[in-house]
């Protein structure tokens, strides 16, 4: 892999290699912008099959956050940490070594959960550092962000149903949520509450038989998700399950999930699906509610702040749809336009000095 051109071509900032053996780290922290301030973005741990897709990984998902939080109006610029290896690796010393890395940035890049991570993880990474979000209450924190993730993506998803069927309400409506992680179950149990019916699918039947267990619904097998009878596709777990294979068996009219870089390729997907008729609210918008949650914390405002600061990216989401089909672009290219006009303009603010 040319690794600075891969750099160039998503305009990142800095790439950091992270190595310790003592405790089997492997990490890599990718800072994409810190034009908003500084740059924010969870660590996650991952079994990755070679160096290249960690890198490629970390790359893609730090831009998002910049995107994510540019869209959301926050003072944060983007970031995102892998540590490559499957949970067994988790330890400690394993986090309290990844700790001491993030505060060599001297602040340059705040970690937080991601996925296979933890709010006891962010606790030992607090140890090291205070460059970290998510820790729980008695260590400081604000603890696990999930329920204000899914929060912001339940609203989305009674955004693009509001300008699809003409209202907000999901009662009664089919979602079919794939991953029963932190967040997918958290969006379960809002859609459960407001009277949605669901489909599952996931690769742990342990997480399957829970949800099953606790909201009722219907299991879908392996690739017959994307061919379900539903009103809303919510992906909440890994990245490019939207692409040109998939694309094509997909009959819900909306694509609303949590998931990180649900398209496989942006800007080809992104027109397959609209010239599908297929509404698809961007992941990096519908998926602020962690990153809000994160600015609560650091601000000291109230977990019901961040509650009801997520729960805005209802018109967020409406605004992303109307301004792609003023401009008949695709969804994903208007919150892009958003997020580099606020990015751009904040930038030029900034050239004013203030001692």
């Amino acid at each position: 892999m040319a690794i600075f051109s891969e750099m160039a071509n998503l305009e990142h900032e800095q790439l950091v290699f992270c190595r310790n053996d003592d405790v089997g780290l492997r990490a890599i922290i990718a800072i994409h912008s810190t034009a908003l301030g500084p740059a924010l973005g969870g660590c996650r741990l991952y079994n990755y099959a070679n160096e290249d897709d960690a890198v490629r990984d970390v790359l893609r998902l730090s831009r998002g956050m910049t995107y994510k939080a540019a869209v959301a109006g926050l003072d944060f610029g983007g970031g995102k940490a892998v540590i490559i290896g499957d949970p067994s690796i988790k330890s400690e010393p394993l986090f309290r070594a990844f700790g001491r890395f993030v505060e060599s940035l001297r602040g340059r890049y705040i970690t937080a959960e991601d996925m296979n991570t933890t709010v006891e993880d962010m606790n030992h990474i607090r140890r090291e550092t205070n460059h970290v979000n998510g820790a729980s209450l008695h260590a400081g924190g604000s603890g696990d962000p999930s329920p204000v993730t899914a929060w912001g993506v339940f609203h989305g998803i009674r955004a693009c149903l509001e300008v699809v069927h003409g209202s907000p309400d999901v009662s009664g409506r089919t979602v079919a949520i794939q991953g029963l992680g932190a967040v997918g179950f958290e969006l379960a149990r809002y859609l459960h509450e407001a009277g949605a019916q669901l489909l599952f699918n996931d690769i742990s039947d342990r997480k399957l038989t829970r949800a099953i267990e606790t909201f009722g619904g219907t299991v879908v097998d392996g690739d017959d998700y994307y061919s379900s009878e539903c009103d809303v596709l919510a992906p909440c777990a890994i990245g490019g399950i939207i692409n040109a294979a998939t694309i094509p068996r997909i009959r819900a009219p909306i694509i609303a999930g949590a998931a990180n870089n649900q398209l496989d390729d942006e800007a080809r997907d992104g027109e397959q699906l609209e010239a599908a008729g297929i509404v698809y609210a961007p992941d990096y918008v519908i998926s602020a509610g962690g990153l809000i949650n994160v600015a609560a914390e650091r601000s000291g405002a109230s977990a019901e702040a961040a509650m009801s600061d997520a729960a805005g990216i209802f018109d967020t989401v409406k605004q992303i749809i109307n301004l792609s089909r003023a401009g008949r672009i695709t969804t994903t290219a208007a919150s892009n336009q958003v997020a580099e006009q606020r990015i751009d303009a904040v930038s030029r603010l900034r050239r004013f000095h203030l001692p």
